[in-house]
């Protein structure tokens, strides 16, 4: 009987950890080093399946697959990048469906978005609103 081929682990690389996203801040020089530390414990704080990482050379966020990437290069602030992972995925209704009732996703595609904050006080009154989006996005990864 032949065995089946074991997958190797996805994420298990040393960029596929909370240390590696440590260093990263540690050196980080950004004006809005205190917004991305308080999204980053925002975003672990959602669901105990999220994990860190850095990819795309930023903090990025995962459960399965990486599904959020911070935006370093935000003009008016810091930004989240919503996705699904690198591969294109067919989505039931051709996009993804997530109740937004403050607003605050930008949609860049059928299966990307963007959420941006303008400082520490706006991600503050906006925080709760954001936790519950990203809980409803994991459940599409």
């Amino acid at each position: 009987m032949a065995s089946e081929k074991s997958k190797p682990a996805l994420h298990n690389t040393a960029k596929d950890s909370t240390k590696a996203v440590d260093e990263f801040m540690r050196t980080l020089e950004h004006p809005f080093k205190k917004e991305i530390e308080a999204i980053r414990a925002s975003m672990l704080g959602v669901d105990r399946k999220i994990a860190e990482g850095i990819k795309w050379n930023a903090p990025s966020f995962r459960t399965s697959e990486y599904f959020a990437t911070t935006n370093l290069r935000e003009k008016k602030g810091i930004g989240i990048i919503l996705h699904l992972g690198a591969k294109v995925r067919s989505l039931p209704s051709g996009k993804i469906v997530i109740d937004d009732p403050g607003m605050l996703l930008q949609w860049l595609g059928n299966d990307r978005a963007m959420i941006a904050f303008e400082s520490q006080e706006d991600f503050s009154a906006k925080r709760a609103a954001f936790e519950r989006l990203i809980k409803q996005w994991i459940a599409h990864v």
